[in-house]
Formats: structure tokens, sequence, C-alpha cells
């Protein structure tokens, strides 16, 4: 876990994943920049990191302040247009023929503009963060008994649990089958589910026949890939063998509950499914699920107690975070 592995993607700031030591000749040092020759995306390491293939090293000549960081980040970014334009072995060349404008103060590069100008909009940001969280009322973020009681017990092991026939508790019914060709992306707001992980499975948003909608507010499984997600809105899917799963109980049918659900049936029956034996209407009425259970019943208390503690635990990192920054910031803008 102690170095970068960066390769050319651009996701998670070039980084493919964490490793140990692997040798001290191809480690590069941290206070740098990463260049992908794929994307041609420019992203500071933090850490000492090691390179995959087709990756450059940029280095600032010279000292610099950790507050202009961000600053020289975006102008390095904005040459990504040009080194596109060009072949791969022409990289080098173009990149160290490039001018860049920068702010200047007596001749000099003005770093305390960049920091300044940095520090004011991370404070418009995190302002902007706190008065959402305000008026959401997420900024309470403090436990109650029973959401610590919930998270310990959880904890602890001291749930019951019982199996499930899933048919005993959610109707099943094949999802809508709408191929990628008859859409068009960003046509319009409903979200078009795959059964990709990715963005809890919404392909893109689009705009089609109403017929086709199915009533959101349920958990959705993507058939050939098992994946399980809450939806919320209502949603177009793109195949058939998508599986929609709806509580018979309708007053049980909170988001808080549903998103326990979702992560009880993932866990349950993950195990028997894959691409080449996918799940389907058929062989899901003998699946068992295993659920929190009091007195011979399903906890529905539980789940809405543990995931509504959960929320707290996870917006008390962003509240201490927005504190944390906001105070940094006004510190850099009053120098």
């Amino acid at each position: 876990d102690e170095y970068d592995y960066v390769t050319r993607t651009s996701q998670n700031q070039g980084i493919l994943q964490t490793t140990a030591f692997v040798n001290k000749e191809n480690l590069n040092e941290a206070g740098t920049w990463s260049l992908g020759l794929l994307q041609m995306d420019f992203f500071y390491r933090q850490r000492q990191w090691y390179a995959g293939q087709f990756v450059r090293k940029v280095v600032f000549k010279g000292s610099l302040p950790n507050g202009s960081i961000s600053f020289f980040t975006t102008v390095l970014n904005a040459l990504k247009p040009k080194l596109l334009s060009v072949l791969v072995r022409d990289v080098n060349k173009t990149f160290l023929d490039s001018y860049i404008q920068l702010p200047t103060r007596d001749g000099a590069i003005d770093f305390m503009f960049m920091e300044r100008f940095v520090a004011e909009l991370k404070a418009q940001r995190v302002a902007e963060l706190k008065a959402y969280l305000a008026v959401t009322g997420l900024s309470d973020y403090t436990l109650t008994p029973e959401e610590q009681q919930a998270i310990q017990h959880f904890q602890e092991g001291n749930l019951q649990w019982r199996d499930y026939r899933l048919t005993s508790v959610f109707e099943v019914k094949n999802a809508g089958n709408i191929l990628s060709s008859e859409v068009v992306a960003g046509s319009g707001s409903t979200p078009y589910l795959c059964a990709s992980r990715e963005n809890n499975a919404v392909n893109s948003y689009v705009s089609y026949k109403d017929e086709m909608l199915s009533e959101g507010n349920c958990i959705f499984i993507g058939g050939k890939t098992f994946v399980v997600t809450y939806q919320e809105k209502d949603f177009f899917s793109n195949d058939s063998h998508n599986l929609i799963l709806r509580l018979y109980e309708a007053e049980h049918r909170t988001k808080r509950k549903q998103l326990y659900l979702t992560t009880c049936i993932d866990k349950s029956l993950r195990h028997r499914y894959s691409w080449g034996d996918s799940i389907s209407n058929k062989k899901i009425q003998a699946d068992k699920v295993t659920l929190p259970t009091s007195s011979d019943k399903l906890d529905y208390t539980q789940m809405e107690t543990f995931i509504r503690a959960v929320e707290k635990l996870v917006i008390r990192d962003v509240v201490l975070y927005a504190d944390r920054e906001l105070a940094a910031t006004q510190k850099v803008i009053n120098q």
C-alpha cells in the first residue's frame, strides 16, 4: 500500500492500484506530475510511485509551494488538446517546445497569487457544500442512542438472522427490453439502466415511450452480471433478463430499508451466479436471502435505523472536512 502504481487510465487520478516496494531504479519521487499518453491527463503525485507503459514524469524546476499545485495542474492540463493532436513519439518534443502562461510579479512567478486564487475557489465551493448540508439537515451527524445501539449490535454480532425465500418477501418480474440503438443518450431525464456496476447501473438519461417505463422505488438486478441496486426513480431497462424486485409490504418501501435489503440480496446470492450462469426469474424463485429478524418477523426497524446511522457516520467526515478546509483556506486568503 505504500506506493501508487500509475498507468494511462484517467480514472482515480491515474492510479490503477497500490503496491509494496518493487525496486529502487523504477521508483519515482513524490511532488511530480504523471502524464498518461492515452488521454494526456496530468496528475500530481502526492506519494512515491511506479509507472506502467506510456507514462511520463513531469518535474518542476525549483521549489513548488503546496498552495500552487492545483493551479499548475490546471495549466498543464490546458496542453491536453495540443498533445492529443500529435503522435505519441512526438509528445516529449511537443511538450518541451510548449509555452504556458503564469501570473507574475516583479518579473517572477507570483506563487502567492496562485495560492490565494485557489484558496478563494476552494472557500467558495466549501461554503456551498456547508450551505447544502445545512439546508438538507445533513450537518447533524450526532448518532441517537438507537442508532448507536444499531451499529453496536451489528458490529458485535448480536443480531438475529434468518433465511427467507426471496419470493415470500418480494414480487419479482422481468424488466423491459430497450436496445441501446433505440435510445439517444442525454435525450431526456429518465434513467436508462444496464447491468453495469458503474453509476448505480445508470447508463444514461433518455426520453422514450411511456409504456416501456418501469416504476421506481424498487430493487433492480442486472440479470447477466448480477448487479443489485436500489432505484429511486422510474426507469427504462436495456434487457429483459434484468429483474425488478418490489416489496409486498408497501409501507416498508422506504429508501433506507431497501438499501439494506439490496446489500443483503447481493451478499446472499452473489456466489451463486456468474456471466455463464446468470440469474433469471425462474432461478430466483427458489433462492433464499438472509435478513435480520425480530420476534420471528423481518426487523425493518433495525434496517432503517442502521442505514440512517451509516449515513451520519459518512456525512460526519464530510462535515469535518468542510470545516477543516474552510478554516485552512481563510487562513491563506487573509495572508
